[in-house]
C-alpha cells in the first residue's frame, strides 16, 4: 500500500465524524507518527510504499479514530509550543489557545522586568496543570524561572511528571484543589500565576465534538450554567494572597465571558488586559495586581 492509498481510505472511512480536510490532515499526521515521516515527504512522495508493519498499524490508528477516540489519544502523544507530550484520559489535549496563553507569558518574561531579582528570576505557578504542557513550555523557554504547579488529579500529576522528565525540565508538581480553601495557607507567592480552567458551560456541550464529550475528562471542561465563573473568582482571591506586587494572572477563559471576566477582576483590584486569539476571539486575560 502507498501513502497515498492509505490516506484515500482515511478521507473515505472517517466521514461523517470529520470532514474531508479534516480526515485528510488526520491521515498525515497518523503517517508521521507512524513512519517517522516528515509533512513534506509525505506530500512530495505520495508513491511511497508501506511496510507491512506500517500499514497494519496506521489501520489499527484508523480504527480507534471511527470509534471517536481523538487522535492524540489513540498516538499517546501531542505537540505544544514545540514539545512532544504524552496524554491520555487523565488529561485534556493541549490546544493552540493555550499555546498563545504561554506565548504571551514567554515574551513579557523573556527579559526580566527592572523590578525582579536576576539572580532568583521569576516564580511562576500553574493551576490545573493537566498534562503539565503550560509549566513545561514555560520552564523550556524561561529556564530563570522557578516553576510549580498543582492539580487535584492524580493521573494528572502523574502524567505532567512523565512529561517533564522527557522534555528534561524541572517542574514542582503537587496535588491541590483550588476551590480548597485551605489553599491559602501554601507558603508561597509567586510573579506570575497561570491557569487554564475549566469554563465551558454545560449549556454549550450541544456545540461540542462528539469525541471530545466522550473522551475528554469532564471536570476539566464544564462549569455550571448559573456560575460559569467559579474557578476564576476562587483563582483571582488565591493571587490576591499569592502573587507578589507587581505579580501577574493570566487566564484561558471563554469567549463569552470576556465583559463578565474583565468586571471581576477589576472589581478585586486587578488592572486587567483582554487579548483576542488568533481566531479574533476574546480567548485571554492578563490581570496585574499593583
Amino acid at each position: 500500500m502507498t501513502l497515498a492509498e492509505i490516506e484515500s481510505i482515511y478521507i473515505e472511512q472517517l466521514p461523517p465524524m470529520y470532514e474531508r480536510d479534516e480526515a485528510k490532515n488526520l491521515a498525515g499526521m497518523a503517517i508521521e507518527h507512524v513512519c517517522g515521516l516528515s509533512r513534506s515527504f509525505i506530500m512530495l512522495h505520495k508513491a511511497h510504499e508501506l511496510t507491512m508493519k506500517e500499514e497494519t498499524s496506521l489501520i489499527r490508528v484508523l480504527d480507534e479514530l471511527r470509534f471517536g477516540i481523538p487522535l492524540q489519544y489513540v498516538l499517546g502523544e501531542a505537540d505544544f509550543y514545540g514539545l512532544k507530550l504524552k496524554v491520555n484520559s487523565s488529561v485534556l489535549i493541549p490546544r493552540p489557545e493555550t499555546e498563545e496563553l504561554v506565548h504571551w507569558v514567554i515574551q513579557d518574561y523573556q527579559t526580566l522586568p527592572e523590578s525582579l531579582d536576576k539572580d532568583y528570576g521569576i516564580s511562576v505557578l500553574d493551576i490545573g496543570t493537566g498534562s503539565g504542557c503550560i509549566p513545561i513550555a514555560i520552564k523550556k523557554n524561561l529556564p530563570h524561572a522557578d516553576v510549580s504547579a498543582f492539580d487535584i488529579s492524580d493521573g494528572a500529576i502523574e502524567t505532567a511528571i512523565q512529561n517533564a522528565v522527557s522534555n528534561q525540565t524541572e517542574v514542582h508538581f503537587f496535588k491541590a484543589d483550588v476551590l480548597d480553601t485551605h489553599l491559602n495557607l501554601l507558603p508561597l507567592t509567586f510573579n506570575v500565576i497561570i491557569s487554564n480552567p475549566p469554563y465551558i458551560m454545560e449549556s454549550e456541550k450541544e456545540q461540542m465534538h462528539k469525541n471530545v464529550l466522550d473522551h475528554e475528562p469532564a471536570s476539566a471542561l464544564f462549569v455550571p450554567n448559573d456560575d460559569p465563573l467559579v474557578f476564576y473568582k476562587r483563582i483571582a482571591d488565591f493571587s490576591l494572597k499569592h502573587l507578589n506586587a507587581g505579580g501577574a494572572l493570566f487566564l484561558e477563559i471563554n469567549e463569552r465571558l470576556g465583559s463578565a471576566m474583565f468586571e471581576m477582576l477589576n472589581s478585586k483590584g486587578f488592572e486587567v488586559e483582554l487579548r483576542k486569539d488568533a481566531q479574533g476571539k476574546d480567548r485571554m486575560v492578563k490581570a496585574v495586581l499593583n
